[in-house]
């Protein structure tokens, strides 16, 4: 494939044509593939479908302002071409508008109220684990109603965006499981797009989805200047949310490929800004985290403060609360970097989050090491972590 660089509000996807020996017309065999992928997901994420050969070029901008008289000297001629232009595509899609129609209509006259906390989550269920200061739910399991939740999202129609980044040995040993892994368990039952930012698309293993799943690959762009692997992702993936990805999720998750799920993962898990407690520092004391302890770092945090040690592996929320994590980051890494001084990612997210405090925390459960025996609290692992692999 190609390199290809696209403007903002623009996007690609990449299907694979599966070729059958009973099919020997390239036309018809074309068709099938775009028949599955339409009745899979496409049907779901746009209004309007073109479908175009691929020896053409466009040579001047092609929209509605293309029908009609070309030297416009006829204006009413224009406005006739135009309204049966729409009446055509009102007839072909007719199914999809009254879908919108009635969703809109539902909104309407049953507008959905996001469920109060103590509707859908109980901690006294738990008095074995912690709590937050702040009010935060922590998600374990047996706390939560997901039903409850469910009815919810659901009348919402959201999409979440998983952020997944890949290159070097990760590639062939992470990513296919991953991807399959999340396939099954992410997000069971809701639009799901997956962002796999990679610097080597020939290097893509076969990915193959279920309904309401997608995927999207963004190229990972380098510079010299920065060598930290975890920076250039997170330039990349700021790059990304900006130009299209804030346009199309309601919620984003960003994690690292070494991880598999093992069981659902699902809408209990979205939130505003939702954090991951380290499996490892979980247990351990606070005094022993390893956050940043040099004064002069942008992620300095003092001895005696801090709540918990959060997880680099998962980090997400909505779009916006994202972007604030990165621009902060970002900052900190520039500021840092001025003065000589360098630290871990995973210190800086450490350093937002005792700033701006999550609006949900992830327990272990949510991301565990299975080279460890689990303890008493942790009763059912919803993602294991290959740490040996860092």
């Amino acid at each position: 494939m190609p390199w290809i660089q696209l403007s903002r509000l623009r996007s690609i996807k990449v299907f694979e044509i599966k070729r059958e020996k009973r099919w020997q017309d390239i036309s018809m065999m074309h068709m099938k593939a775009i028949s599955e992928h339409v009745e899979d997901h496409i049907q779901y994420e746009v209004d309007f479908l073109f479908c175009m050969d691929v020896d053409q070029v466009f040579i001047r901008k092609y929209g509605l302002e293309t029908l009609g008289d070309s030297g416009r000297k006829n204006s009413k001629w224009k406005m006739l071409l135009l309204t049966a232009f729409a009446l055509v595509l009102m007839i072909m899609y007719h199914s999809r508008i009254k879908n919108h129609l009635q969703k809109m209509n539902l909104c309407w006259d049953h507008e959905a109220e996001e469920p109060q906390l103590s509707d859908w989550f109980n901690p006294k269920k738990r008095p074995d684990v912690k709590t937050t200061d702040w009010f935060a739910p922590i998600i374990w399991e047996g706390t939560y109603d997901r039903q409850v939740l469910e009815k919810y999202y659901k009348r919402r129609n959201i999409t979440v965006g998983l952020a997944v980044f890949a290159t070097g040995k990760f590639v062939d040993q992470y990513l296919q499981q991953f991807i399959q892994s999340a396939n099954k368990y992410f997000m069971s039952g809701y639009n799901v797009i997956f962002y796999i930012l990679m610097d080597d698309f020939s290097k893509l293993p076969p990915i193959e989805l279920g309904p309401l799943r997608t995927f999207k690959l963004c190229i990972v762009l380098r510079q010299h200047v920065w060598k930290d692997l975890n920076y250039i992702y997170i330039r990349n993936l700021n790059k990304y949310i900006l130009e299209h990805i804030q346009h199309e999720v309601d919620f984003l998750f960003s994690m690292t490929v070494n991880q598999i799920f093992k069981n659902d993962f699902g809408v209990e898990a979205l939130g505003k800004s939702v954090a991951q407690l380290h499996a490892w520092w979980y247990f351990g004391h606070d005094k022993n985290f390893s956050y940043e302890r040099s004064p002069n770092s942008a992620a300095f945090i003092p001895f005696e403060k801090g709540d918990f040690y959060y997880h680099s592996t998962i980090f997400g929320g909505m779009p916006s609360k994202v972007l604030a994590f990165i621009e902060e980051y970002k900052k900190g890494v520039q500021n840092d970097a001025k003065s000589g001084l360098k630290s871990a990612y995973e210190c800086y997210l450490n350093k937002y989050l005792f700033i701006n405090k999550p609006t949900k925390l992830l327990s272990p459960e949510h991301n565990w090491d299975p080279n460890f025996r689990p303890p008493p609290q942790i009763k059912h692992v919803k993602i294991e972590w290959q740490s040996k692999s860092i």
